[in-house]
């Protein structure tokens, strides 16, 4: 008898999923997501500078930053600006995000300038850093269009859409796209960076409370590779119908 979620969901589904361009932002690429209780802003920013290492290269680059608003969660927390210093969770997600839309972007054809992902967590019920990655994706390739609009780029520097979307095991069974309640109850928490064309850019795995087999693995890739294409299907959906 399959395993009963608390979401109500099969194993291989996805939870609601919408992405909606904010047309009215000052930011050069700018999009809400939303994937079932969790709801994140991002933007992308163009700089027309490069970090201090780049200069001179004639690369261009892109990173990254993540926070949560105060009542993004079932408590309040404290802004981190508050603390005087990031937390080391934010940190590793904000670098995640980054490496992950480097993967998308031929750097050398941005030309010496960066994009700046902005990814604000409105509401969290588990995935935010997935959420993040492909809203920050749309925001990405929104800047990335300005500046061909703009006449600033003769071309569009992407090499191929990303997205990412979480798996894990719960009560022994693989599921797809945990939210908050089956993550905190998981015994095996993943999440999967992968592109268009189906290759992996990052996975990160976790035995929560147990070692997981090689088996449990190919079972979770086999449900993020099902759930990648209804991201990539929705990411599309948004952007090549403008």
């Amino acid at each position: 008898m399959p395993t009963q979620r608390p979401s109500k969901r099969k194993e291989n589904e996805l939870r609601s999923l919408k992405i909606t361009i904010d047309s009215d932002a000052h930011a050069e690429g700018a999009v809400w997501i939303e994937m079932g209780g969790t709801k994140v802003y991002c933007t992308a920013s163009v700089d027309e500078k490069v970090p201090r290492f780049l200069r001179n290269s004639g690369n261009g680059w892109v990173t990254a930053e993540y926070g949560m608003l105060p009542r993004a969660t079932h408590t309040r927390v404290d802004r981190e600006a508050k603390m005087g210093q990031q937390k080391s969770r934010t940190q590793e997600i904000q670098r995640l995000i980054a490496r992950s839309l480097r993967g998308a972007v031929e750097l050398e054809e941005l030309g010496e300038r960066q994009i700046i992902v902005d990814c604000d967590v409105i509401r969290a019920d588990g995935g935010t850093r997935c959420a993040s990655i492909t809203g920050g994706f749309v925001a990405l390739y929104l800047a990335c269009r300005w500046l061909v609009n703009n006449h600033k780029l003769r071309s569009l520097p992407i090499k191929d859409f990303v997205v990412a979307v979480s798996a894990g095991i719960y009560k022994d069974t693989p599921i797809l796209d945990l939210d908050y309640k089956e993550d905190s109850n998981a015994h095996v928490d993943a999440n999967f960076v992968m592109t268009g064309d189906g290759n992996i850019i990052e996975v990160q795995g976790t035995g929560e409370d147990r070692a997981f087999s090689k088996e449990e693995f190919n079972a979770l890739l086999a449900l993020a590779e099902e759930g990648a294409k209804l991201l990539l299907k929705e990411q599309k959906r948004v952007l090549l119908n403008l």
